[in-house]
């Protein structure tokens, strides 16, 4: 699958217990990479009944819908997501090939991993900048 360019990106999930926490953090994410090609992300938060919680189906969609032949990179906030994506990673057909959970925090992770994405960055690459994130310091 590939995007109107023809030019294969790597795709971002971002899981969280709340859908607008990750549709927020999407959006963030998004802007902050400013003027570079505009990379695949959807948030995948919250269950199918809008309640607080994490998805498989919410989040293997997700994933399918940033596919565009680069990778998947999915990015989680806290315990059960994290599982969740565990488990359709081991059951091997549910999430796209090449799709890989980020062990990386998820604000900073995000915007890293969206902006090095953005310039046309492979897999690794988006996945070492939003780890890098956890080095981070704010004061």
């Amino acid at each position: 699958m590939s995007d109107d360019k023809g030019e294969q990106l790597v795709g971002i999930v971002l899981v969280s217990h709340s859908a607008q926490v990750a549709a927020s953090v999407a959006e963030l994410a998004q802007g902050l990479a400013g003027g570079g090609t505009a990379v695949p992300v959807a948030p995948a938060g919250g269950t199918e009944g809008g309640e607080l919680g994490t998805s498989a189906e919410l989040i293997a969609a997700a994933a399918a819908s940033v596919d565009r032949g680069a990778g998947v990179a999915v990015l989680t906030d806290l315990g059960s997501a994290v599982l969740t994506v565990k488990a359709l990673l081991a059951e091997g057909d549910e999430l796209p090939a090449d799709t890989h959970l980020v062990d990386a925090p998820f604000v900073e992770g995000a915007v890293a991993a969206v902006v090095t994405a953005s310039t046309g960055a492979d897999l690794a690459a988006v996945e070492a900048a939003a780890a890098e994130a956890y080095s981070y310091r704010k004061v």
